[in-house]
């Protein structure tokens, strides 16, 4: 009997097809088998849920808090056409309009009042109010990803798409985003008002890699850009207004596919996901509390021409997403085509949250509004993670945390490509005998990691909460 060509499957997989936040990271969307549904980021609760027929969806994108969303289909056997957004509005249930394009649609964005659409070769902005009307369009290069970025904040006016060469970025400015509409009684705190106008003619073209770009990111704001390579080893900030490299972060020395990027909402931090299943947070400014590493040798570069490398800057927190698989594979399964309905394990998306002093822990002392990170995984994992300068022990995690992420989280000071090269880490030749053997004396190496430890302050971040957001069947 041959079993090589077989898998042992103790349960079908959870298909998640897409998931994705709002801008504000207070509700996400997942399409499934089944449907879609839309979830409260956190506390995690499950608001709503449509059982969809007659195909799948490979994209629910929602507009803020609001019931509209936009559809696009995808999968084995799509629901719509690949070349069509679908209006659906969940308050009525129902479509309410649709866009057909002449060819397959790659990516959307949306704030309120406007939704982008990227193509092939061009991106497509619409303006959507009582009724659906183009404002403009704009051609771009190769832009297989859908890649696109839309400022979200009050008065923001930044769409960031592709240039027309490749690892260019194109700064379009739109009209300012209308504020939102309160709800309930007024506010004690006065509206935001509109921002100065910029006193120079403000940049539209950054020249960022010069490889093919993998993901663009903008804060609420608009003010800074972030943009990652295919080489997936650096993470480039870019100011809005002149266009100037603001900072360099390294993810590491090894290829990687970057996922996406976010930033937090008051903009000192941005975490990056990637390929690997592991998250990564560095800070913007020093007003974050925290420092991201340097190698030993960055004090050196300027006194000695150093390679660039060795004056990069690593994060100073990770998390590894534990595997989350449901099925013991006997052999080497082979790569999946994107419309094959599979999940990729190590794929996942992450946003910030905002975690109000009266919800924290500790009531003993005056509390600050912190920051904590929520990854969703295509497998149906939530994880909310706490940043190392947030809490005072990494013995203090949930109770709730899966045993592969307790048992299984590899460490992370181990892996060089995740590490900045410092003296300790250099190879030096050792005094050998005339028979070739090395005689020199071998430090004790689990003193020395033990040494490490206590000087070194931890970098993992800690799982504070791990729920699932969908059962086998696609849903919570």
């Amino acid at each position: 009997m041959n079993l090589a060509r077989h898998s042992i499957s103790s349960t079908a997989p959870v298909l998640i097809f897409d998931a994705r936040f709002d801008p504000d990271c207070r509700i996400f969307t997942t399409s499934t088998q089944a449907g879609f549904a839309v979830y409260r980021t956190w506390p995690l609760q499950l608001l709503r849920k449509r059982e969809i027929t007659g195909g799948t969806l490979s994209a629910v994108v929602p507009l803020h808090t609001s019931s509209l969303l936009f559809l696009v289909g995808g999968g084995r056997s799509p629901r719509y056409p690949p070349n069509k957004v679908i209006l659906w509005n969940d308050a009525l249930a129902q479509e309410v309009a649709e866009l057909e394009f002449r060819e397959k649609v790659r990516g959307l964005a949306c704030r309120r009042g406007w939704l982008a659409v990227a193509l092939r070769r061009r991106v497509v902005v619409f303006e959507v109010g009582e009724t659906v009307s183009r404002y403009g369009e704009w051609d771009t290069c190769d832009n297989p990803r859908g890649l696109l970025a839309i400022a979200t904040a009050a008065y923001s006016t930044v769409l960031a798409i592709p240039g027309r060469q490749m690892g260019h970025i194109q700064l379009v400015h739109l009209p300012p985003c209308p504020p939102p509409q309160p709800i309930g009684p007024p506010s004690s705190t006065p509206p935001p008002r509109p921002p100065p106008a910029p006193t120079k003619h403000p940049v539209s073209i950054i020249a960022a890699h010069t490889t093919a770009l993998s993901t663009l990111s903008v804060p609420p704001s608009g003010r800074l850009l972030a943009t990652t390579s295919l080489r997936g080893t650096l993470i480039r900030i870019w100011d809005t207004n002149t266009g100037k490299l603001v900072r360099e972060l390294r993810r590491g020395t090894d290829k990687a596919e970057i996922y996406g990027v976010a930033f937090r909402p008051d903009e000192r931090e941005v975490c990056v996901w990637s390929d690997k299943g592991t998250v990564h947070v560095f800070a913007l400014t020093s007003g974050s509390g925290a420092s991201n590493r340097q190698s030993t040798f960055s004090p050196l570069t300027p006194f000695i021409p150093l390679p660039k490398y060795f004056d990069s800057e690593w994060s100073y927190a990770q998390y590894r997403i534990p595997s989350q698989s449901a099925h013991i594979s006997l052999t080497a399964q082979p790569a999946k085509p994107p419309t094959a309905d599979v999940v990729d394990e190590e794929r996942c998306v992450v946003g910030w949250i905002e975690i109000a002093p009266e919800d924290q822990d500790e009531p003993g002392r005056v509390q600050r509004v912190e920051y904590q990170l929520v990854a969703l995984t295509y497998t149906g994992g939530w994880y909310r993670l706490a940043l190392p300068s947030s809490t005072s022990s990494a013995s203090s995690a949930s109770s709730s945390t899966p045993p592969s992420a307790r048992a299984g989280t590899p460490s992370l000071r181990d892996p060089l490509s995740t590490s900045p090269p410092s003296v300790r880490t250099m190879s030096m030749a050792r005094p050998r005998s005339s028979s070739g053997s090395s005689f020199a004396v071998r430090p004790d190496k689990g003193k020395e990691r033990e040494r490490d430890k206590e000087e070194k302050p931890g970098r993992e971040c800690i799982l504070r909460e791990y729920r699932r957001f969908g059962r086998w069947d696609g849903w919570g």
